[in-house]
């Protein structure tokens, strides 16, 4: 058993550690029920559990807790749109936080992927440097996604950094082999040979061929 300051009071009959603690107007809490002997402690039980919420809440306090925020584009958003969604997500780097932007494609756009590129690659240059490229452009079935991260306190960057780490050129698709952008192109058929035509022997009448 532990006493109020902290003391070790030994093993004591569990009738005696209850007196002991209601003479000094505190609580018998069972430390450790799982061992043998029980620990207990003699305290004052709501103060001891309002220091632990206190604990709770200064730890929560101090957690940075980092969301992440998408914005959504298509392929052919105007310059104008564009430039008011980057003001937006410079509000969210500022504010901790990371940004993913997502170029959405519809039917038959998909045949021109590179200008999800070339969009997502016109919104880093409205970022102004004022990011880092987290994860780089990559397509999810009809959405060309990538993530914006705040820059990291204290770390120099050089101007134009956040274009220059933007792919230039998507990568080629891994089925087909043509680039985004293309469509789809099928594999081209080379005509195949055909065998020379032979001429036909001539025979005589008596059935002997002829030179």
């Amino acid at each position: 058993m532990i006493g109020k300051d902290g003391e070790q009071l030994g093993i004591l009959d569990t009738r005696k550690a209850i007196d002991l603690a209601q003479g000094l107007g505190l609580d018998l809490v069972a430390m450790s029920i799982t061992s043998d002997p029980p620990v207990c402690r003699i305290m004052d039980y709501g103060k001891y559990k309002y220091q632990q919420k206190k604990k709770a809440q200064e730890a929560k306090k101090n957690q940075v807790i980092v969301e992440v925020k998408e914005i959504q584009l298509r392929p052919k958003t105007d310059l104008h749109d564009i430039d008011h969604k980057a003001k937006s997500v410079i509000g969210f780097l500022e504010e901790g936080d990371k940004a993913k932007v997502s170029v959405f494609f519809r039917g038959r756009e998909m045949e021109h992927v590179h200008m999800g590129w070339d969009t997502l690659r016109e919104f880093a240059v409205k970022l102004n440097d004022k990011a880092i490229l987290e994860t780089p452009p990559r397509l999810e079935g009809k959405r060309l996604s990538c993530i914006f991260a705040p820059i990291p306190k204290g770390k120099k960057m050089n101007p134009g950094h956040l274009v220059e780490s933007m792919p230039r050129t998507p990568p080629p698709r891994r089925n087909s082999g043509a680039p985004y952008g293309g469509g789809y192109h099928a594999p081209s058929q080379q005509p195949q040979a055909q065998p020379a035509a032979v001429a036909p022997t001539q025979s005589s009448s008596d059935g002997a061929e002829k030179a």
